[in-house]
């Protein structure tokens, strides 16, 4: 094998390949990439037993064929070449890597040994990559971290005609979102699986200008492709909770303020805050008052506000839930169904949301 390719597209290949590979494995092969070079192409592909990777960029390819070599160490030496044309050539029992006047040599994996990767599931429909991006991003920071609860560290993406929805919950907040997507077939099969979180979160990132994604879906694993790109992650077990019940309110308080200015000032006031203490939020018709901290060490601040309902009504939340939440929020005005202090409290964007994201208040300051 051997090939010539700028050492920035090979980079950015390797590196988007590697990120499958695992920490450790029993099978030292599982920490190697296997580079294939033919008909102008090369091909980077890594895998472990949870998901794998494959992206493919043009090369100048003098001589075909395949090559397994440790893929974070391929890595290391890509982040290190000088800019311009690098060369890849099998020489023997390793892989050789030339750029200007650098010259690495890698020691070759028994190609024998490589695990076939796993075929893409079926392909259902598409989706477009920015949007899918987005919405993502928009509710992975409400999934959980606890390993100890597999389902809850997942995003649900559920399938109903051209809806698509995604949701995260880590018990104490649960944000959903929905999006349109096109299905293969008129009327398909709708679907409901939890994908953990940070493959998701790292496809859809990789899926961002990428224009529309194929989306394949079978009963044991999700898989895209897209421009070169393809990807396949096992799905978790189980379930996430049902938001229906919760996210229904009943009679409650809606208040509405600008959603950038509020969060730069529950960023500001929470510099006060000790830890996880509340920062206190009182709406009025006309206003929204901003509190935190204790005794001395306090502040405030006061912003433009709507509140249908009550008078005034008072609620509290962690800052850094809130933070997320607002952050995560992609509109102008941040919409708050409110029933109360200690209550669930509804974030939206909009009347007719397309993105919600529930809270628990908790106690406010006294």
């Amino acid at each position: 094998m051997e090939f010539r390719i700028d050492s920035g597209v090979l980079t950015d290949a390797v590196a988007w390949a590697a990120r499958v590979l695992p920490a450790r494995s029993p099978m030292p092969v599982l920490g190697g990439l296997l580079l294939e070079a033919a008909d102008g192409r090369l091909r980077v592909s890594g895998l472990d037993h949870e998901a794998s990777a494959r992206i493919e960029v043009e090369a100048d390819t003098d001589v075909e064929g395949r090559a397994l070599v440790l893929g974070r160490r391929l890595l290391d030496i890509c982040k290190v070449l000088p800019r311009g044309l690098t060369e890849l050539a099998v020489e023997g029992a390793r892989l050789s890597v030339t750029s200007g006047e650098a010259r690495f040599g890698l020691s070759l994996l028994p190609l024998d040994d490589y695990p076939a990767p796993p075929a893409l599931p079926e392909v259902r429909g598409l989706v477009d990559g920015d949007a899918f991006a987005t919405a993502v991003g928009q509710v992975a920071v409400a999934a959980g971290r606890d390993d100890s609860l597999p389902v809850l560290t997942g995003i649900r993406l559920a399938l109903d005609g051209t809806v698509m929805t995604l949701a995260a919950t880590d018990r104490y907040r649960y944000a959903v979102r929905t999006l349109e997507w096109k299905p293969e077939a008129e009327g398909g099969e709708p679907a409901d699986v939890v994908v953990p979180a940070r493959r998701l979160t790292e496809i859809a990132r990789s899926l961002a200008g990428a224009g529309p994604a194929r989306l394949a879906l079978d009963g044991g694993s999700i898989g895209f492709e897209s421009d070169g790109l393809r990807t396949i992650t096992r799905l978790l077990d189980g379930r996430l909770p049902r938001h229906d019940k919760l996210f229904a309110l009943g009679d409650h308080a809606l208040a509405a303020t600008d959603r950038a200015p509020l969060t730069e000032a529950v960023k500001r006031v929470a510099v006060v805050a000790e830890g996880d203490s509340p920062v206190q939020l009182t709406f009025t018709p006309t206003s929204i008052h901003l509190q935190a901290g204790y005794e001395d060490d306090v502040a405030s601040q006061r912003l433009p506000a709507t509140l249908t309902g009550p008078d005034t009504l008072t609620v509290a939340f962690n800052p850094g839930y809130l933070m997320d939440a607002l952050t995560a929020l992609d509109a102008q005005k941040v919409h708050f169904h409110l029933l109360g202090p200690g209550q669930r409290a509804l974030l939206t964007d909009g009347p007719q949301p397309t993105h919600r994201h529930l809270l628990m208040s908790v106690k406010p300051l006294v």
